[in-house]
């Protein structure tokens, strides 16, 4: 395993991190002896760097039970900021509410202390020198190594740092963003807003939320296309895509699944890309391609496809900002719309 060193942090961290969203009861596999499993091959294989959040059901409990007796050799993230009640200030990046997420998590994860701390979504509602403010006091306190932004607009990334600079605070030193074949957005302003400010980079969804895996073609009915559990699945345009992506696959002698993830981590600004497997079946299938490298040619093939700095279709997980959902952020009032 190469270590890559996790933006300007000076940590060390494995190319492919351990997403475990699929650990989650709810969500994913319901037998937490099973996924603690998963979580010791992925650590025997090499993997130091895992991935949690707080509003990932009991994930961060089965996460902590897994750690036991390994947590030194870990670089063990977790996220805030999703909604955890109906309580209102049970979310958000307030520091009211970041100094009590902190808490519960770190109760959870049973460890004294987290090395990346990340707002899972922007707040709007909360100003960013509060959310720096109360991060930098958990950094300084120990109870966190690092702090990092997640799905964030480079706008937003940018106004971070200045805040940070300004008022003496620690910066972000990390974003967690979507990104894979068919989600390229990214490339544009988001890596290298990143690598100008020298953030590691998190990125989730290499697989395209199931459509890299090369199981879901063009024509098959599936499961999981019959249940419409992602609008991705019945998307024209992402079929289409996957299409020529599982015929240069199979020109090139890969599985599809290997040709995602080592696109995925191919990108000089991306530190790390979340493996998501739910069982060792899983696991073992990505971690076949772990050393994986692309050629030139089937780089520029991939461009052909889906060219750089461009997705294919929407991804149902994205940031919408306020400016978007809002009708009164985007239409004057009725009075005022004439030019007479």
């Amino acid at each position: 395993m190469k270590y890559r060193t996790l933006g300007k942090t000076g940590i060390k961290v494995s190319p492919y991190a351990l997403g475990s969203l699929m650990f989650a009861t709810s969500i994913g596999n319901p037998d937490h002896a099973d996924s603690i499993r998963v979580i010791h091959k992925a650590l025997d294989e090499g993997i130091n760097f895992v991935d949690t959040a707080d509003a990932y059901g009991d994930s961060e409990e089965v996460v902590g039970k897994a750690l036991q007796g390994r947590r030194d050799n870990v670089v063990l993230a977790t996220k805030f900021s999703r909604p955890m009640g109906e309580d209102p200030n049970q979310q958000g990046a307030s520091r009211r509410w970041i100094m009590t997420a902190i808490e519960n998590s770190l109760r959870r994860l049973q460890t004294d202390y987290v090395d990346l701390y990340q707002v899972q979504r922007p707040d709007p509602e909360t100003d960013i020198e509060a959310t720096l403010s109360a991060l930098s006091d958990l950094i300084h306190s120990g109870k966190v190594r690092a702090i990092g932004s997640s799905t964030t607009p480079v706008s937003n990334i940018i106004e971070a740092q200045w805040a940070a600079e300004r008022r003496g605070l620690e910066p972000f030193h990390t974003e967690q963003p979507p990104y894979s074949i068919l989600n390229r957005s990214i490339e544009s302003e988001i890596l290298p807003t990143a690598q100008r400010y020298g953030m590691g980079v998190l990125v989730w969804g290499p697989l395209g939320q199931g459509l890299l895996t090369g199981r879901v073609r063009r024509g098959q009915e599936t499961d999981v296309r019959r249940a419409r559990i992602f609008k991705a699945f019945s998307d024209e345009r992402r079929l289409d895509a996957v299409e020529h992506l599982i015929d240069l696959a199979n020109e090139s002698g890969l599985h599809m699944t290997h040709l995602a993830m080592a696109f995925a981590i191919a990108h000089p600004g991306v530190t790390s890309a979340l493996l998501g497997p739910r069982t060792i079946d899983h696991l073992d299938d990505l971690l076949a391609g772990i050393d994986v490298a692309l050629s030139d040619e089937v780089l520029d093939k991939i461009d052909e496809i889906v060219p750089p700095g461009t997705d294919v279709g929407t991804l149902d997980q994205a940031y919408v900002p306020p400016s978007l959902q809002r009708l009164d952020l985007r239409r004057r009032p009725m009075n005022e719309r004439s030019g007479g």
